[in-house]
């Protein structure tokens, strides 16, 4: 099965955030699907996690709890560090979000409700974030865990380096 973002010939998904799109239209479309993917499965989508999901949802860059906090706070949420990190914590668990772990900060899933091992290009000038796919049971370390024994679970991939807005100005 592919996505909508997915090329044709490549079998990877194209990553999602350098690209110029709908936002607006990206926002609300993710919303809608939070929503109605938690009303299937009976998880609770409390006003504190729609909210956290939209903050991660408004800039294609990894957010801070701590600069979560502050978000939900100025919303008329809690300012106890809990309220920020259960949600967070719950947007994770539920394939909304990911952790960025090279920048302890998270990001909303480009690709929700599918099964992936998301790729990572950080943007080290704007800290702009864009999710691709990555096939880590077709490479090099799929290869190794094979000969090991060792069967991946899970993987993630973070990459830093220029965005193709920031390559613009370094290259003007």
């Amino acid at each position: 099965m592919t996505s909508a973002d997915e090329t044709p010939n490549s079998g990877h998904a194209d990553p999602v955030g350098f690209e110029t799109h709908d936002h607006a239209g990206c926002i609300a479309s993710a919303l809608s699907a939070a929503e109605t993917h938690c009303a299937q499965a009976g998880l609770r989508f409390t006003p504190v996690r729609r909210q956290a999901l939209e903050i991660l949802l408004q800039e294609h860059r990894a957010v801070g709890a701590y600069e979560m906090l502050d978000r939900l706070r100025d919303a008329g949420f809690g300012s106890q560090p809990p309220v920020a990190y259960r949600a967070l914590e719950f947007l994770v668990a539920n394939g909304f979000a990911h952790k960025i772990e090279r920048l302890n900060a998270f990001i909303a899933c480009a690709h929700p409700g599918a099964e992936h091992s998301p790729a990572f290009m950080i943007c080290r000038m704007c800290q702009s974030v864009a999710e691709a796919q990555s096939s880590p049971n077709r490479d090099g370390l799929g290869d190794a865990a094979r000969a090991a024994g060792f069967q991946i679970e899970r993987t993630v991939v973070e990459a830093e380096g220029i965005c193709p807005s920031c390559a613009e100005k370094v290259d003007a």
